[in-house]
């Protein structure tokens, strides 16, 4: 029993390791899908096709190979990443990918009847964006958002072929040493299921609360 129990302190370590690559794989990506989803929405050519550039490339390729090239090939041009560092970078742009398409998709979806109250009461371009479009496209956003959330975490575990002491590094860690299949990778599974519940959660109770605020954004 109690070296079960040691073997659950490791996959719990892993557990807070795949938590940190969620949460800042998240951010990177929510800033990448801002930044390339308004890109694709920008009047100038350069910044539609840097943006576009950046989205099918990020989602044509394996993020196997994404996180390799980050790990293994950028030292080479002498920026060298720790196994996080690379597996957060991989993660965040892979996912950022396509969280873009959603902000591009969510902002088009906004009636032409809000873009033309933003111009009656004489808000500039990124005014009316800033409080009046994406406040609400936002809303619009946010279930995909969650999904993408979800993607990033279940995600997380190619980390552990660069190494990274993530769950499933743990949970191969705990079948090579006890010869147990079952019972790590079964912990894993309920660990993933409950970290993926309490990101819907979560996106739910943002998602009613800013529907509560929604009316006084509309104009």
């Amino acid at each position: 029993m109690t070296q079960w129990s040691g073997y659950l302190g490791l996959i719990l370590q892993g557990a807070l390791v795949t938590i940190e690559l969620t949460l800042m794989g998240s951010v990177l990506a929510l800033i990448m899908a801002f930044l390339a989803g308004m890109g694709r929405l920008s009047r100038f050519f350069a910044l539609r096709a840097l943006a576009t550039a950046y989205i099918e490339f990020f989602r044509g390729t394996s993020i196997f190979v994404q996180l390799f090239f980050a790990y293994f090939v950028l030292p080479l041009i002498g920026l060298e990443l720790t196994p996080l560092q690379a597996g957060v970078l991989a993660l965040g742009l892979n996912v950022g990918a396509y969280a873009a398409e959603v902000v591009r998709g969510a902002v088009q979806s906004i009636g032409r009847e809000q873009h033309e109250a933003c111009i009656a009461l004489n808000l500039g371009r990124w005014q009316g964006l800033r409080h009046v479009i994406l406040p609400q496209a936002f809303l619009v956003m946010l279930p995909t958002f969650g999904n993408n959330a979800i993607e990033l975490l279940k995600a997380t575990s190619v980390v552990s072929l660069i190494s990274l002491a993530d769950l499933t590094f743990q949970a191969q860690v705990v079948r090579a040493q006890t010869g147990n299949t079952m019972v790590p990778f079964a912990t894993i599974l309920v660990i993933y299921f409950v970290l993926a519940l309490l990101i819907s959660w979560g996106v739910r109770s943002l998602e009613r609360r800013m529907a509560r605020g929604l009316d006084g954004v509309r104009v």
